[in-house]
């Protein structure tokens, strides 16, 4: 099941006081970036972020999901109704994730 469009721009509104978020649709589901580095992304109607340690600190007890068949299991974010714990959420990640990789 793709993801919607509204659910989408409910959560980069969500991530609005995070500064520098963006997104890329991708069959039917939408990768999201910050400062260029993948968080996570909208899978399904549900907000998956990498699970980094600041990632897993911040959400001890929230459930490892696959986004696809044959991804890397992320972890689901919940609380997407609290934008201060998003914030928190997205700009504590930032350094623990991987710099893009460079396209030839």
């Amino acid at each position: 099941m793709a993801s919607s469009k509204a659910y989408l721009d409910f959560i980069i509104e969500q991530l609005s006081e995070v500064g520098e978020v963006t997104y890329k649709a991708m069959m039917g589901e939408y990768i999201i970036y910050h400062r260029g580095k993948i968080v996570g992304g909208i899978y399904d109607e549900r907000l998956l972020v990498k699970p980094v340690k600041a990632a897993v600190s911040l959400m001890p007890d929230a459930t490892y999901e696959l986004p696809y068949e044959g991804a890397k299991e992320m972890l689901l974010v919940e609380d997407v109704d609290n934008k201060e714990f998003l914030t928190k959420l997205i700009v504590a990640m930032y350094d623990e994730l991987p710099a893009p990789k460079k396209r030839k």
